[in-house]
Parts: structure tokens; sequence; C-alpha cells
């Protein structure tokens, strides 16, 4: 048996994975990066011949995006609604463009980088990953999937399948703007997520989400409680960036402090806040 396996078909795939510790490469920007020698080790089955894997689809309740879907393909797909303003933002700051037109969706859910750009994006649009394996088929939040840094629920012999976006979370507008030693290749020190939906000038839901600044990238309820019922030119001002701090419990390390996180977060939401104002007025 080769070292390395390319199937055409998910059914293939998934017949070379049980018991043979086969590590799985979608698009190889984040494993070919992490590996330190000349070549990946072990078997390595090749999900990117998998048609189905690629593409936004709409589903019965819901959208559909292939795990293989790259970057390029989200942020140039002007059919999206504007509720994943914030997932096509993030997707054109993925590194560079010759990252974005390799790096697949699946891919960067499934490396669990604290400061993954799709992430945060995702998490305003209720995602939820999909699993298929040799259990069958399963589904849960993309919040119960990532359980800390590089670690996720997935199982050896399963492929994440596709993102699962509820119709009930498709509505209204979402903006995403991060914080770096510079505007692009580079690791965050802060990003958030915004999607509110409006209704006679005010805030009907908010979903609000921030990156790079915990273990894990998190929803933050709260905030959102507070945004709803604002009056869309007053809702930037509802952003208590001492709540957002108390919500993050925001890590220390060699890109910024704990303080500076918090206060950078706040900030962040309170401006894509007034970002999606300004787009709605």
């Amino acid at each position: 048996m080769s070292d390395y396996m390319r199937p055409a078909t998910l059914e293939e795939a998934l017949a070379l994975l049980p018991g043979r510790g086969a590590g799985i490469l979608a698009g190889g920007t984040d494993l070919f990066a992490a590996t330190e020698r000349r070549r990946l080790p072990g078997p390595v089955v090749d999900l990117g011949a998998i048609a189905e894997l690629r593409g936004v689809r709409a589903v019965a309740g819901g959208t559909v995006i292939g795990a293989c879907t790259t970057w390029d393909e989200i942020a140039r797909d002007d059919a999206l609604p504007p509720a994943l303003g914030a997932l096509r933002a993030a997707a054109r700051e993925v590194g560079g463009w010759q990252v974005q037109t390799r790096g697949t969706i699946a891919g960067n859910i499934c490396n669990a980088s604290p400061a993954a750009d799709g992430v945060p994006p995702l998490l305003v649009l209720d995602a939820e990953v999909m699993l298929r394996g040799p259990e069958g088929a399963r589904r849960l939040p993309l919040a119960a999937f990532i359980t800390g840094p590089r670690r996720t629920i997935r199982a050896a012999e399963e492929i994440v399948t596709g993102i699962f976006l509820p119709a009930a979370a498709l509505g209204g507008r979402s903006a995403f703007l991060k914080l770096g030693a510079r505007a692009h290749l580079v690791i965050s020190i802060a990003m958030v997520a915004v999607r509110l939906e409006v209704a006679e000038r005010r805030i009907a839901r908010a979903a609000v989400a921030v990156g790079a600044c915990s273990a894990v990238a998190r929803r933050l309820p709260g905030i959102e409680a507070a945004l709803c019922g604002a009056a869309l030119a007053e809702a930037p001002g509802r952003v208590d960036l001492a709540a957002v701090a108390r919500a993050l419990d925001p890590i220390d390390d060699i890109r910024a402090t704990a303080a500076y996180r918090a206060e950078a977060a706040g900030e962040l939401i309170a401006r894509a806040v007034g970002r999606i104002a300004e787009e709605m007025a």
C-alpha cells in the first residue's frame, strides 16, 4: 500500500482509514507547515479529488459548505447572503493568495488553532460540523467540536464532510475584524465576528464571537444580550469593555498581554457593530 492515497469518492476515503493510522490531507497549508521532515510521515489520504466535498449548496433547513471548499472560493462567491459577510472577509485574510487558493474551511477548523480566522465567523452562524465515519454520520456544534488548542472531537477514522449553517442563523448582516502586527500574513492578536439582525432600526438578534484571545474562540452571550433592543445608531456604545474582558479570560503570550487583548477585543466588537450599522443605514 502506498504512503500517499488520493481517493475519488468519500466512500473510498473512508475505507482507507481504518487500521492504518493515516493522516488526512485537504489543502495541506497547515499540515505541511507543521511537518519538520522533507515529506509527510506515515500514510496520507488526500481528499482533494473528492468532488462532493467542494462547493456551497442549499439543503433542507440551511446551507452546507463542503469540507474541501477553499477560502478563495468562499471569498469570490457573490451569491452568499450578507450574513456570511464575516466569513467572506475572513477568507480574504487567511494567509496570502497562495494559501487562500489551497487552504480549506475544514482544514482550518480541524487544525484548531486559537487564532483560526474561520472559527469566529462560523460561530456567529451557529455552524455545525458534519462528520462521517465507520459508525455513520453525525453532526455537532462547532463550539463542541473544538475542545482546545490543536484538539478536536473528531475520531481518527472520521472525515469532516462539511459545515452546516442552519437557516435560522442566515439572517441579517455580519462583519469580521482582526488585529495583528500587520495587515496580512500574520497570526492575530485578536479577531471578532459580529452578526446583527435588525427590525425597525433596532437590533432584534445579535451574535458575537471572539478568537485569538482565549484557548478556544468563543461566543459572548452577555454582550449579545446587551446589544439586543439597542437602536442601531447607538449600538456600538452598548459594548462594555469590562464585560468583554470578563467573558474572555484572555491569554498572555509573546504577541500580546491579556489586558491588551481584552481591550482590543472590546474595541473590535464596537467597530464591527458600527460597520454593520453604517452598511444598514
